[in-house]
């Protein structure tokens, strides 16, 4: 274990643990504001009932959210000092702006949304969960846009050692940007839906509160519904993008080997990195590769040979993150359309209800793995063609990122569990009830 290997250890680990929390705040803002907003528009109290109960998971969420994703931005300093010492200029205006616009409009609303209940007229509180739903997307966005810089960096030039910022607006206009956050954003809309339709199957398996959880269980299907079959749309224009923008990724995560034109897709192959070849391949359709990767079904497409093993990414984890991402969306799709043909006698389908509560984790994965793709097949950079890892990390003793990497871990599980059993608990328990 070096400076490096740790440093990027507990970097994984804060990542991967604040991103268990960011997608479900992203779209149960959503799914609380629209609740709220049914509740002003018809009077009926189930839906006041259902924002408060929903809203209540949503702070639990929200307030382990914040805590780790502030961490998560200290270890730029405290880590990766030169990686910020090089794009600070455009790396930190970039969170400065997600800092003082949408982290501050967020922070505020939420806390008089949550005080407001019986202080504001119902139109007005309604527009403060709307406030925080658009300022956690909106801080969304410029967190995706850094992210989106480090994969394709534009709008800068490189003086005096440092990447300097020349042409904001190209960095948060270019398409690479826009399509990561649209497709992120779309993925927690995802998790949102499945987490409200799972709480409610699991609540209607029980007979508990029908009326009210198929309420948000039509709510909550809907949406995982509609961004299911959008995330599958919108999925083939990434790798379009990713053949032009990271042709090693592309070629990492379909283990191809050799350049070549109208390359097909295997549907069943498994790579040998060691002998730069795939030991099983199989199953070909003729020219969609190349049809995925550039719309063109004769387009050459790079093999992975044709770049040094030093700018290769890891291919296993790249081609296995990819495939568990793609799948689980199609599974996403299958298991929505379902629910919503049977959604208005969904509590006559006690099978189909266990398997929707036991469905919960499978867009926690499909984000997880999606986030593993992404960072992992960035490799080996930390700014795409521009900053290597290795040259990224803060010169610190490893005893130093030892203990930090090992404290980092014991503190986040112990939050995980708090905020799992919180989450469980509230869950279970079901909305308060009707006031006599």
């Amino acid at each position: 274990m070096n400076v490096l290997t740790l440093s990027r250890l507990q970097f994984a680990v804060a990542t991967y643990f604040h991103f268990l929390f960011v997608p479900l705040t992203l779209g149960l803002s959503i799914v609380v504001a629209i609740l709220e907003t049914m509740y002003v528009r018809s009077g009926d109290v189930d839906y006041k009932r259902a924002a408060q109960f929903w809203g209540k998971l949503f702070l639990i969420n929200f307030a382990i959210g914040i805590v780790t994703g502030i961490t998560l931005e200290f270890q730029f300093g405290t880590n990766w000092s030169r990686y910020s010492a090089f794009v600070g200029d455009i790396f930190g205006a970039l969170l400065a702006i997600e800092a003082t616009v949408a982290f501050f409009l967020e922070s505020t609303f939420v806390a008089v949304w949550f005080f407001g209940w019986n202080k504001l007229s119902p139109k007005a509180h309604a527009v403060t969960i709307w406030l925080v739903a658009i300022a956690s997307n909106v801080s969304a966005f410029w967190i995706l846009v850094a992210n989106a810089w480090m994969q394709h960096p534009v709008g800068f030039v490189v003086r005096n050692g440092r990447a300097e910022l020349t042409d904001f607006f190209a960095i948060i206009t270019q398409r690479f940007a826009l399509l990561e956050f649209v497709h992120t954003v779309g993925s927690a809309y995802i998790l949102s839906g499945f987490f409200v339709v799972g709480i409610s199957a699991w609540h209607l398996l029980r007979k508990h509160e029908v009326a009210f959880f198929k309420k948000s269980f039509r709510l909550g299907i809907a949406f995982a519904l509609v961004f299911s079959l959008f995330e599958i749309l919108q999925g083939h224009m990434n790798a379009e993008l990713l053949g032009a923008a990271q042709p090693t990724k592309l070629a990492a995560m379909e283990s191809h080997w050799e350049t070549g034109r109208a390359v097909p897709l295997n549907l069943i192959q498994w790579p040998d990195t060691a002998n730069e070849r795939n030991s099983v391949q199989t199953l070909p359709v003729p020219k969609l590769l190349s049809l995925l990767a550039t719309y063109d079904p004769n387009a050459e497409v790079k093999g992975l040979r044709d770049f040094p093993k030093q700018d290769r990414p890891p291919v296993l984890p790249s081609f296995l993150s990819f495939r568990i991402m793609v799948g689980l969306g199609f599974v996403f799709v299958a298991l929505t359309a379902w629910a919503w043909f049977k959604r208005d006698s969904i509590e006559h389908s006690p099978v189909f209800l266990k398997v929707l509560v036991w469905s919960i984790p499978l867009p926690y994965i499909a984000i997880q793995t999606g986030w593993t793709l992404a960072e992992v097949g960035r490799q080996p950079w930390i700014v795409y063609g521009l900053m290597r890892t290795s040259d990224a990390v803060s010169p610190l003793a490893v005893s130093q990122v030892a203990v930090s990497a090992l404290a980092f871990i014991l503190v986040y599980g112990l939050l995980g569990i708090a905020d799992f059993y919180l989450l469980f608990k509230y869950a279970r328990k079901g909305p308060a009830p009707v006031a006599a």
